[in-house]
């Protein structure tokens, strides 16, 4: 089941992706409510995909965690930048919540770095509370998986030694185009495109740590609340964007997320 966050009318709803009644195109059957509280209850209203404007799936309630080198391939061509071997344990970073932007929003380049880089990666989002949940449960705990982009400042991750600024600005965490809650993340492609080019390509298989296993991990640190979102790392490929760029993201079975760049 695909779910969005959209705008209609000027009010933000809630719907699931169906197909349109008259055969022809995508509709959007609104729900009563944000699903991650209210449940799959519906108004029995219906729009069509292309009268909305999507927005970004899930606003997260406190946090977003992040998994820094977790595809191998990705270890190797950071090597010479941040160095290090993949790490032995999931490697946990955050951003904050006022990095997230929807599908179409635009990553703003920041003055006062040199080189901003995509970073395409799969993303969870966080349905119950979770402390301390073992790895052969936690899974029940994650709501769905969108598309997420760690938009990364390099010159200054490397200037400082640690994630927090580089990572951290506004419009550096596009999430979208919708919430998948039932992907086939068994082996699923992972592709970022910059100007219809790809830049980056891997596969869910590759990762270093587990979904399970980072879920589990991270809540022995946070406790992780509905809505908050767990980015798992990127492939190889990581490369600059620069103004007029438009970067795409996409996950087989959830979408692609698409952004301009300013």
């Amino acid at each position: 089941m695909k779910i969005a966050r959209f705008q209609a009318e000027g009010e933000i709803s809630f719907g699931i992706l169906d197909s349109a009644e008259d055969g022809r195109g995508i509709e959007l059957v609104e729900l009563a409510g944000d699903p991650l509280v209210a449940g799959f209850d519906t108004t029995g209203r219906r729009l069509r995909l292309e009268d909305v404007r999507l927005l970004a799936p899930v606003l997260p309630r406190s946090k977003v965690v992040c998994v820094g080198k977790n595809y191998a391939d990705h270890v190797e061509e950071m090597r010479g930048v941040t160095g290090g071997d993949a790490p032995q344990e999931p490697l946990l970073f955050l951003k904050p919540n006022t990095s997230v932007i929807g599908p179409g929003e635009a990553v703003v380049l920041p003055a006062i770095s040199e080189r901003v880089e995509h970073e395409g990666e799969l993303a969870m989002v966080i349905g119950a509370i979770a402390k301390d949940v073992p790895e052969e449960d936690a899974l029940k705990f994650v709501f769905g998986f969108t598309c997420a982009n760690d938009v990364s400042a390099r010159d200054l991750q490397i200037k400082d030694g640690q994630w927090a600024r580089a990572k951290g600005f506004d419009t550096f965490c596009p999430l979208g185009p919708v919430i998948e809650t039932d992907p086939d993340l068994d082996d699923a492609r992972i592709v970022t495109r910059v100007n219809g080019k790809v830049r980056q390509e891997g596969r869910t298989s590759q990762l270093i740590h587990s979904l399970a296993r980072i879920v589990s991990y991270a809540s022995q640190a946070f406790t992780l609340l509905p809505g908050d979102v767990i980015l798992t790392g990127t492939p190889a490929g990581v490369g600059p964007l620069v103004s007029g760029d438009t970067v795409e993201v996409e996950i087989e079975g959830i979408g692609i997320l698409r952004n301009p760049v300013r």
